[in-house]
């Protein structure tokens, strides 16, 4: 088996690893906690992509895309939140993948996006 055989199986790796999205919403005392950069730091460490901001009803939303297990850590995070965080409710869309994201962002202003 040589290196055609190799970069074959590493293909089909990729196209039948699940990629999924989730669109979040996070509501209780969820902001002034640093909840975006330790989320951005999580999803960074899972190579998960998308952004995450505050909203003006004290609200956090987030969008991760990424490998199933991995994006399920980060809505895991998302349950219990940060050190000073208290999550109240967390409200879940599941989404089809769009790898439409670089990399993952805080997103800053409500009117941009």
């Amino acid at each position: 088996m040589g290196k055609e055989h190799h970069e074959y199986v590493l293909l089909l790796l990729e196209v039948f690893t699940l990629k999924i999205r989730a669109h979040v919403y996070v509501s209780g005392r969820v902001q002034g906690v640093f909840f975006r950069s330790e989320t951005q730091d999580i999803a960074m460490r899972y190579e998960v992509t998308g952004w995450v901001r505050n909203l003006p009803d004290g609200r956090v939303e987030a969008v991760f895309e990424g490998e199933k297990e991995k994006v399920d850590k980060l809505v895991e995070f998302c349950r219990r939140g940060p050190l000073g965080a208290g999550v109240a409710n967390v409200e879940v869309s599941w989404e089809t993948y769009t790898s439409e994201f670089q990399n993952f962002k805080i997103r800053y202003g409500y009117w941009r996006y």
